[in-house]
């Protein structure tokens, strides 16, 4: 993968990411709701907002399709909010990727074009494959509970420094 660095899919925050603004949020904020699910808590919009660097309106709407998805769970009322039940732990970040921007990304040329395929590659064909291929297994191999039990010890972090 010569000069290709997975970090810049995530880096810029331009529409040209691999994967969306508004995925990235999903995946941060199923993160932390999986970090908080042995306190059994239920957590506003606005918590998760505010514990992950979010805007508060928009990530609303993210955790909104999380729970669409069965990805994350809510309850309605006084004592309600958004949580991560013990099952949804073993969800991989791939669901989470279908559910905010669709697969299509890793279908699509890296160029945009139309017509790119093996018999008639874009010029960034064979490398992006290789990528594309390595961060769909990444996806498909991780689980919400796995980052989360790395974020609940230290070894990582969802919000910046």
């Amino acid at each position: 993968m010569s000069g290709v660095n997975l970090i810049s899919i995530f880096a810029s925050e331009n529409k040209e990411n691999m994967i969306s603004k508004s995925c990235k949020y999903a995946i941060r904020a199923a993160i932390y709701l999986a970090s908080r699910a042995d306190e059994e808590v239920k957590l506003s919009a606005k918590e998760v907002a505010e514990n992950i660097e979010a805007p508060h309106a928009f990530i609303g709407k993210v955790l909104q399709i999380l729970r669409k998805h069965r990805i994350i769970s809510s309850l309605k009322g006084p004592y309600g909010g958004f949580y991560c039940e013990k099952h949804q732990l073993n969800i991989p970040i791939i669901n989470i990727v279908n559910a905010v921007d669709g697969l299509s990304v890793f279908t699509e040329c890296v160029l945009g074009l139309q017509e790119c395929s093996a018999d008639h590659p874009c010029p960034m064909h064979h490398q992006y494959i290789e990528l594309r291929d390595k961060l769909f297994a990444s996806f498909e191999e991780t689980t919400i509970g796995e980052l989360a039990a790395n974020l609940n010890v230290g070894a990582v972090f969802i919000t910046n420094i």
